[in-house]
């Protein structure tokens, strides 16, 4: 379904991003334009309020993601909506909950996701390459999930080899997540893999740490639900201008066929 399609309704479900404007697509900007109606949690919408001036904001808090959804589809019947997501709404975002309630709820309206850079991408930008190949995401929240399926799913991630995402680190709600985490990846790799803890990518009050596993419950306290972290795979290293620590590498593998 082309951007530009005439037909009245319309739902487009978009990913923003890490929340800077400037990171978002122009695809996202283009449905943003065309859009007569903005839905969204309310510090997603306000991190791009520039773009929606003069549109209907329809504003709502977390934990009202099903309501959101069938909003949002009535709307679409005969306006054209936007359904704002964080990140990539594909990935930890709006676009699942929007499509199984169009299941429960058939509606000829075109829908439209439109892709946004997640935290997993913001976070490895800003530290250089830690995700150059094979790696696996595990959110932390066991907001939907059981806290035995997280623990399964970190021990296979972990267990793999390659660098681990970790989304949803840590809250108030659930403040020893991210030390069983660190626990669990302890299991299966050096103490001196480099960990990236990354806060606020790409929006006010941004953070970069660099640090290993085996110093990571130092850093404990910058880890929150603001914050991406990395955990290196079995060939990451710390990457150093001199003794300056830069971010993260993970080999590709271009060493081992080219001399450079």
């Amino acid at each position: 379904m082309p951007l530009h399609d005439n037909r009245k309704g319309k739902l487009f479900i978009i990913g923003i991003g890490p929340g800077s404007p400037d990171q978002m697509t122009g695809q996202a900007r283009e449905a943003l334009l065309q859009s007569e109606v903005i839905i969204g949690n309310d510090t997603y919408l306000s991190q791009i309020g520039s773009l929606i001036n003069g549109k209907e904001i329809i504003r709502s808090s977390m934990g009202q993601e099903v309501e959101r959804a069938k909003r949002s589809i009535e709307l679409s019947r005969s306006r054209i909506v936007s359904m704002v997501s964080g990140g990539d709404a594909g990935i930890y975002g709006m676009a699942s909950i929007v499509l199984e309630v169009l299941e429960h709820e058939p509606c000829s309206v075109p829908v439209r996701v439109i892709p946004g850079i997640t935290a997993a991408n913001a976070a490895a930008s800003l530290l250089g390459s830690p995700l150059s190949g094979d790696f696996a995401a595990v959110s932390l929240s066991d907001l939907l999930t059981p806290l035995e399926v997280i623990e399964r799913r970190l021990h296979a991630a972990f267990s793999m080899g390659t660098p681990v995402v970790l989304y949803n680190p840590k809250s108030r709600g659930r403040p020893h997540h991210f030390a069983l985490a660190m626990e669990i990846a302890g299991r299966y790799r050096e103490a001196a893999t480099p960990v990236g803890i990354v806060k606020n990518a790409y929006r006010e009050g941004e953070e970069i740490m660099v640090t290993t596993l085996g110093e990571i419950m130092h850093a404990e306290a910058a880890v929150d639900m603001h914050t991406t972290v990395i955990v290196g795979g079995e060939e990451s290293r710390i990457w150093r201008n001199g003794d300056d620590v830069k971010g993260i590498i993970t080999p590709r593998g271009y060493h081992k066929k080219y001399v450079y």
